[in-house]
């Protein structure tokens, strides 16, 4: 095997011309190419030559809207908390008290935004997740 320095040192000696031929040989001897769009092709989301569509990232559709504080206002956080899920006193109490509990599970950005909206101006603060 040949010493991998000196080879590098005669890389070294070369011109610019004479290293553009001596890479084309290299090229055509074994039937590669340094071309730049080859490289680019391995990089997700970058347009390339191997044919593969960009990564599609699937959009949050189903929402939940979870109570992370009932504030300093309770009762009127418990009025809306039973509005928004139809339950009775005792358990919409329990829920504002033993936060974070999730109020809406699985409902649409609208609806959660809604909800989001209303537990706020009641004065409790919610994640929509």
């Amino acid at each position: 095997m040949a010493d991998l320095n000196a080879i590098v040192e005669q890389l070294d000696q070369l011109t610019l011309l004479e290293a553009a031929e001596l890479s084309k040989m290299l090229q055509d001897k074994w039937g590669v190419s340094a071309a730049a769009p080859v490289a680019m092709g391995a990089i997700p989301g970058v347009g390339g030559g191997d044919g593969a569509a960009p990564v599609e990232v699937e959009e949050q559709t189903e929402f939940d809207v979870v109570l992370t504080d009932s504030g300093a206002n309770r009762i009127n956080v418990i009025k809306v908390v039973r509005e928004l899920t139809g339950l009775g006193l005792r358990e919409a109490k329990a829920a504002v008290e033993e936060t974070p509990s999730k109020i809406r599970e699985g409902v649409s950005r609208e609806d959660a935004d809604a909800a989001r909206a209303k537990i706020e101006e009641a004065g409790g603060k919610v994640e929509v997740r």
